[in-house]
């Protein structure tokens, strides 16, 4: 009973990690309409800024993976909090876009690692059966860290100004450090398999590559409501700021109902004895279809009903995210996982980039519509790449 109870302890706290990465990663796309008036700054100035933190993000995935499998996770997140909540209070220094540009970099470099280090102590913590529930447990802080940020970040700016929001988030990562060093022992031996395993041969099997796009053509999409959604909102539909931080975090509360609903829906299906392979292709088919909902956002009137398909989407693709983390605990063992998802999120990364800077340069030469239609058929795409490349959902053992 004491090891079932700490184990949903850690896991409460891993949440809570990723929703302080998240409500620091929130604070520039909330705070962008005033800081963009300010300085002055393009969409296409603003997307270098986002894509400056891409760079950061994707370059460090790999190498801050390894390093977590090698070393734990006991004092390894808490070294990966320092180093972004350091890099998210420098921002409130920032005075020109090149300022944004360097602490944007810094802040991508020291989040990368959260997420490959919480999905490989999940696995290590909880058995399969329970694993997508975990994972969508712990994904589900990404999107209370998305939507907690409209409304504390727009008080904070309010009362203090908008560099003060970047600082006053920045103080929760030091004090998260406390309970998860007195709490948390890494598994006997955690650190010393990963030096026996070659990590890059890995790429020799479509399975890596397959789960590398999967994330790459979903992954992107809750970037773009991440990072543009507070935008969009006041320039295309005349937003106030007041309207944005009432508004703007309800989609990524419906983003943790399907974390929750797609973790609970692989779970009821594990249990009644259908396959993990049935399980997840069935989660992320589903998915797939909730994220066709944002190809009708730019033709829809109004105010509620745009945001209302923008929450299908974004329940849609917590559901599949859920479920990408059951699909690599399903298929890795722990020794490489934090490593291997770390792959996955190189991919994701560079094609992220590639989208961001895509994203300021279409709205500004064109409109919303292209990039909305894109968010909705990407996600069907990494449907496609499931069943193409990864073909069967299975544990993975020649090689590893």
């Amino acid at each position: 009973m004491v090891v079932e109870r700490r184990r949903w302890l850690i896991l409460a706290l891993l949440t809570a990690s990723i929703t302080i990465n998240l409500l620091d990663r929130q604070v520039l796309s909330v705070m962008a309409p005033l800081i963009r008036d300010e300085l002055k700054l393009t969409n296409t100035e603003y997307s270098y800024i986002v894509f400056s933190f891409m760079v950061g993000l994707t370059l460090a995935q790999v190498p801050a993976g390894i390093w977590l499998d090698r070393r734990g996770a006991r004092f390894g997140l808490p070294a990966i909090m320092v180093v972004w909540s350091a890099a998210n209070a420098l921002h409130a220094g920032a005075r020109n876009l090149a300022h944004f540009v360097g602490f944007r970099f810094l802040l991508g470099v020291g989040e990368c690692g959260n997420y490959s280090g919480g999905v490989k102590v999940i696995s290590q913590r909880f058995p399969a059966g329970e694993r997508a529930l975990a994972g969508g447990l712990f994904n589900s802080g990404t999107v209370l860290g998305a939507f907690l940020a409209p409304p504390i970040l727009v008080a904070i700016s309010t009362a203090y100004g908008w560099r003060m929001a970047f600082v006053l988030p920045s103080l929760l990562g030091l004090i998260w450090i406390v309970p998860w060093v007195v709490l948390f022992r890494d598994e006997p031996g955690s650190q010393t398999t990963a030096h026996r395993t070659e990590f890059w041969p890995l790429l020799r099997h479509r399975q890596i590559w397959g789960v590398m796009l999967v994330r790459a053509l979903a992954g992107p999409v809750v970037h773009f409501y991440w990072y543009w959604l507070p935008e969009y909102l006041k320039r295309e539909r005349d937003f106030s700021m007041e309207m944005i931080g009432l508004l703007a975090g309800i989609p990524f509360l419906f983003a943790g109902l399907g974390n929750l609903a797609g973790g609970l829906f692989a779970g009821m299906l594990l249990k009644r004895g259908r396959p993990a392979d049935f399980t997840r292709k069935m989660a992320f088919s589903l998915g797939a279809v909730f994220c066709a909902a944002s190809m009708l956002v730019p033709v829809v009137p109004g105010e509620l009903l745009p945001v209302a398909l923008i929450c299908a989407a974004t329940f849609g693709l917590s559901a599949m995210a859920a479920n990408h983390i059951g699909l690599l605990t399903d298929m890795f063992p722990a020794k490489i996982l934090a490593g291997v998802t770390g792959l996955t999120g190189l991919c994701e990364g560079a094609v992220n980039m590639t989208l961001t800077l895509v994203t300021g340069i279409v709205v500004d030469r064109f409109s919303y519509f292209p990039v909305f239609m894109a968010a909705g058929l990407m996600p069907a795409l990494a449907v496609a790449a499931l069943f193409v490349l990864v073909r069967r959902v299975e544990p993975m053992r020649a090689g590893l």
